[in-house]
């Protein structure tokens, strides 16, 4: 069996020779040509920075339960001159940290749980949810954190007070399937607006994540789009170029068996990449957990904090697939793997802009990416495939496919780029070890990281589904729906929520591990669900259950470190 290419690259290629370059070449109104794009503007310094002393004295001492509170709090004057103050201050008698901060920061507004009718059914309940975690940016206020984008966008919920990139994505997907297409459209103007503004877009609109981006879903972005509108690809191509172009940064002159920031040249000349940020330090928003993480370890704190950060980047913040020592979160090594996650999207990426340019008139760039498709994809085949049966992340310190496996392994099979005879001993190796009563678990290890067993994550369960369904392993692929549907169900029939993440041991509940309580939204786990009662709508309880008390364990939430 061959696998099936995504349908819209099939269709907008059957359609080019009806297609006038020209007539499909303009940019969106936003655009900014590559050249000019290049010159990109300073970054804007990450909280802290210019009150170094009195953020890490707050944060120290645990003035607020979240770390990301205080990074999103806004100073009410010059940063310097409160540094001053408060270093004058401190010392005095009966000075009060707290009683400081309240009065020279304008606080974020504290969270509640999002309002929504109790008696409505699940997909009601999601379509009740749309309008609740839509925002608009304010007005830039100085010294804020918050980076403004022209038009609406959807927020995760809880906690997360801007927008998230590969979290959109799917989020997109439900906002497509409620009917909210202007809304999917201005989040994607939004991120080409990011591309264009800051070279790259960043793991949200926030100063402090400048320096990382998260998994590349902007193709997916366009190719959800283009299901409509079969013109978009090319309207985007320049931020689709630009975002290649930042992931591929160093790619020129790099020796067989080196790597700079997300590119990695292997001994026999492949071209991969891995996760990476440009900033050095303590997350501002994970600020006293990632010291207390690296005073643990045997290596240089800057180090530690790179990977920490590299580890957010890749959005498995944080997991066992990461870890030397699985119980050990000091001892990861990000920036030493080569994840099979990421560069099946990045294969996506260069199919995508291979066929936009096609779509465009432009021979030679359609020529270029379908070379570095075809090329990237045969580099997973041969270096990112263990022998006892799935895709697996490179370990580029052994140059061998690490032995973990992950729900990682199923990217290759979304992307279609698996040999078929390794789609199905994956899928086999997937349901052996991964799928649990309540969905697909990101891996067998419990850790208490929260990107570990027992937890399952809705994007996974979709890439999943849908990897699985291209190669004819529709079996697998409804089992997994099944159970992450049920678990979902179950708790909302119980409590009326959808959450972050959920514990796939057989209670059905949701979710721990991690750096945060489990939040409530939840804007991926909303779209997944969507996209799952479309494919199986007879996998939708036709009323609320009635469930007792879950009586399974649940894990403590703990910090990660």
């Amino acid at each position: 069996m061959h696998p099936r290419p995504h349908r819209w690259l099939t269709g907008l290629l059957l359609a080019l020779a009806c297609l006038v370059p020209s007539a499909h070449a303009t940019p969106p109104a936003n655009a900014v040509p590559l050249a000019a794009a290049a010159r990109q503007p300073a970054e804007p310094p990450e909280p802290g920075q210019e009150w170094p002393r009195l953020f890490a004295a707050v944060q120290e001492a645990w003035l607020f339960e979240d770390q990301k509170f205080f990074a999103d709090a806004v100073p009410r004057s010059d940063p310097a001159q409160l540094e001053a103050a408060f270093l004058a201050a401190r010392t005095q008698p009966g000075f009060d940290l707290r009683r400081f901060v309240e009065r020279n920061f304008l606080l974020p507004s504290e969270l509640a749980p999002t309002p929504v009718r109790q008696d409505l059914p699940l997909r009601a309940h999601i379509e009740a949810l749309w309008p609740l975690l839509t925002r608009r940016s304010p007005e830039p206020a100085p010294h804020d954190s918050l980076l403004p984008l022209p038009h609406a966008y959807v927020v995760p919920g809880g906690r997360f007070r801007e927008v998230y990139y590969w979290d959109s994505y799917f989020t997109m997907l439900g906002l497509a399937r409620s009917g909210q297409d202007r809304l999917s459209r201005q989040m994607l103007d939004n991120f080409a607006h990011l591309i264009e503004r800051w070279g790259h877009i960043p793991n949200g609109n926030r100063s402090y994540y400048l320096g990382r981006s998260q998994p590349p879903f902007f193709s997916h972005m366009v190719e959800l789009e283009a299901r409509a509108d079969p013109t978009v690809p090319a309207r985007y191509l320049a931020q689709l170029r630009r975002e290649h172009a930042f992931w591929m940064d160093g790619e020129d002159g790099l020796a067989p068996g080196d790597a700079h920031r997300r590119v990695a040249r292997l001994a026999d000349g492949s071209l991969l990449n891995r996760y990476w940020d440009d900033h050095p330090g303590p997350r501002p928003e994970s600020f006293a957990q990632d010291r207390a993480t690296a005073a643990k370890a045997s290596r240089p704190a800057q180090e530690v904090y790179r990977e920490l950060r590299a580890g957010a980047e890749s959005g498995w913040d944080y997991s066992s697939r990461w870890l030397d020592d699985p119980m050990r979160l000091e001892t990861l090594r990000v920036t030493g793997t080569v994840p099979v996650d990421l560069n099946s999207l990045l294969h996506h990426l260069e199919a995508t802009i291979a066929a936009a340019c096609t779509q465009a008139g432009d021979a030679d760039c359609a020529r270029e990416f379908e070379a570095r498709a075809q090329a990237r994809a045969q580099a997973i085949e041969r270096h990112l495939w263990h022998a006892d049966g799935f895709y697996a992340d490179l370990d580029l310190r052994t140059g061998k496919p690490r032995a973990q496996l992950t729900a990682a392994a199923l990217f290759p099979l979304h992307a279609g780029i698996a040999a078929p005879e390794r789609a199905r001993r994956t899928a086999a190796s997937v349901r052996a070890q991964l799928l649990q009563p309540g969905g697909l678990v990101t891996t067998s290890v419990d850790s208490g990281q929260q990107w570990d067993a027992p937890n399952v994550w809705a994007p996974l369960q979709w890439i999943a589904v849908d990897g699985l369904r291209r190669y004819g392993e529709d079996a697998l692929a409804r089992d997994i729906a099944a159970a992450f549907l049920g678990n979902v169900q179950a708790l909302f029939a119980r409590e009326h929520k959808l959450v972050e993440k959920y514990d796939a041991d057989g209670a059905l509940q949701g979710g721990g591990g991690g750096e945060y309580p489990l939040q409530d939204g939840f804007g991926w786990t909303n779209g997944v669900v969507l996209q799952l009662l479309a494919l199986y709508p007879d996998l939708e309880q036709a009323a609320p259950m009635s469930n007792p008390a879950p009586t399974g364990r649940r894990r403590a939430e703990s910090p990660s470190e």
